[in-house]
Parts: C-alpha cells; sequence; structure tokens
C-alpha cells in the first residue's frame, strides 16, 4: 500500500549515502587492476558491434541500410537489460555477510546495482553520439527530448528485473545459470538484429508483450530514424516498465523476510 511505499522511501532516502557507496565501489571495482579501466564499457559493444555487423552485413546481408548504426543504437540498452537479467541473480550473494550481519533496506543492493548498470550504458551512449555524429545522421531535437524518458523507463524496468532475479535466486540457486540461457533466447526475439516490421502481423502484438521491444523500438525511432517514438510505443513502455518495478518491489518484500536463513 502507498503508506508502505511511503516508509521505503523514507527509508533508502536515509540510506542514500550507502547506495552512492555501494555504486561508487562496484564501478571503482569493476575493472581494478585493468590497464584499459573504463574503456572497456565501451570496448565491449564496439567488439559485439563489428561481429554482428560482419556476420549481417557480409555472411548475412540483413538489407538495412547503415546496418552497424540499426543495431548499435539497439545493442547497448539490451546490454543493459541483460546484464540486469543474468548477473542481477548474484546481487545478494555477493554481499551476503553483510546481510547476515548489519540491518539496512536490503532494497538497496538491487538498486545500487542496477544504478552502477545503467552509469555504464550512459557512457557507451557516449560512444554511440560519437558514431553517429560521424556517420552525418541528422538529429531530430524533439526526439532527442523523448531519449531521457526512454532511459528512465528502461531504468525502472530493469530495476525490477533485478528485485525479481536478485530475491529468487537465493531460494533458486540453479536460476543463475538458467537466466543466461533465458537471456541469449531473449535477444533474439527482441527486434535488435531485425526491424519489428520484419515481424509478421499477425504476431506483433504478441511480440510486444516482450517489455524490451518497445524499449528498442523507441530507441531505434529516436537514434536510428530520428524521428519522435509513436505514443502507442511509449505508452507500452511506461506501462511495463511501472508494472515489472512494482512486480519487483512486492515479491522482493516477500521474499527478503528469510534471506538470512537460506544464505
Amino acid at each position: 500500500d502507498i503508506t508502505t511505499i511511503m516508509k521505503l522511501i523514507k527509508e533508502l532516502w536515509h540510506y542514500r549515502e550507502m547506495i552512492i557507496s555501494l555504486v561508487k565501489r562496484d564501478l571503482k571495482g569493476r575493472y581494478k587492476g585493468s590497464v584499459m579501466g573504463f574503456l572497456w564499457t565501451m570496448i565491449n559493444p564496439l567488439l559485439q558491434l563489428a561481429v554482428y555487423t560482419f556476420v549481417f552485413s557480409v555472411i548475412m546481408p540483413s538489407g538495412v541500410e547503415r546496418f552497424y548504426l540499426f543495431l548499435f543504437v539497439a545493442l547497448v540498452p539490451w546490454l543493459f537489460f541483460s546484464t540486469c537479467l543474468s548477473t542481477g541473480t548474484t546481487v545478494i550473494f555477493a554481499q551476503q555477510e553483510m546481510v547476515k550481519k548489519i540491518y539496512f533496506p536490503r532494497q538497496i543492493l538491487p538498486i545500487s546495482f542496477t544504478i552502477s548498470q545503467f552509469v555504464n550504458m550512459l557512457l557507451s551512449f557516449v560512444v554511440i553520439f560519437i558514431v553517429l555524429i560521424f556517420s552525418g545522421i541528422k538529429f531530430n531535437f524533439k526526439a532527442l527530448a523523448c531519449l531521457p524518458i526512454i532511459m528512465l523507463v528502461q531504468f525502472i524496468l530493469c530495476l525490477g528485473i533485478t528485485f525479481v532475479v536478485s530475491a529468487l535466486t537465493v531460494y533458486l540457486r540453479d536460476l543463475e545459470y538458467i537466466l543466461s540461457i533465458i537471456s541469449m533466447a531473449w535477444m533474439y526475439l527482441t527486434p535488435i538484429l531485425y526491424p519489428i516490421e520484419n515481424v509478421p502481423e499477425a504476431y506483433r502484438g504478441i511480440c510486444y508483450i516482450n517489455p524490451m521491444t518497445s524499449i528498442i523500438v523507441a530507441y531505434r525511432d529516436i537514434l536510428y530514424s530520428s524521428k519522435v517514438p509513436e505514443m502507442g510505443t511509449l505508452v507500452i513502455a511506461v506501462f511495463m516498465g511501472i508494472l515489472l518495478l512494482a512486480i519487483g518491489l512486492v515479491s522482493f518484500e516477500h521474499l527478503q523476510r528469510h534471506f538470512a536463513e537460506e544464505l
């Protein structure tokens, strides 16, 4: 209910320094000792882009104009989502000693993890804009004004996913491996390597049940097609994001009660 939500928000605000500290630690620790450091955040999507572009432009031509751009503007947001889906399973385990010994709102762990992954995505978007500029894409500033909305909606969606998978994995350890496989299959069921128009019209409605479909379509409208996303796409994206966050919060609240015993 609203009282519980307000109480949680107030408590999370009280522990905001802890969230910031965990985000900083995650970002610094990820590439500690690495010569390239944060550059790996940008190199990873670029390497994947190179492979997919070669396969679908040379070996199996997709017929999509400037396929590297078509793919890149969808691949970076997808990597954010897939990391939350598969790696989000380890969030509670990574801090299990803290969970067992110290009191703090357990929601802080998935929140800080999702924020750090979101920061990684934002860094990768720097590369996207550099590529777009050098490709001669004309920016539509009305469309670009919608970009923060889509990013926020995706953050909400990914946070909901992280809440669910991080809590469930405490009880179902095999979920970590199952979700890695599901993530791979999910990518091909999302219009990343192909336009949504390629999906037969009879199945297109089903395709939009996938919460990432409307988000990827919106990113592509803004950055590749330089047009304002359709209102229907935005509404679906917002609805899916809020729905998954609500499911995530409720399930996490219910499952967190026995984290200490299960760990």
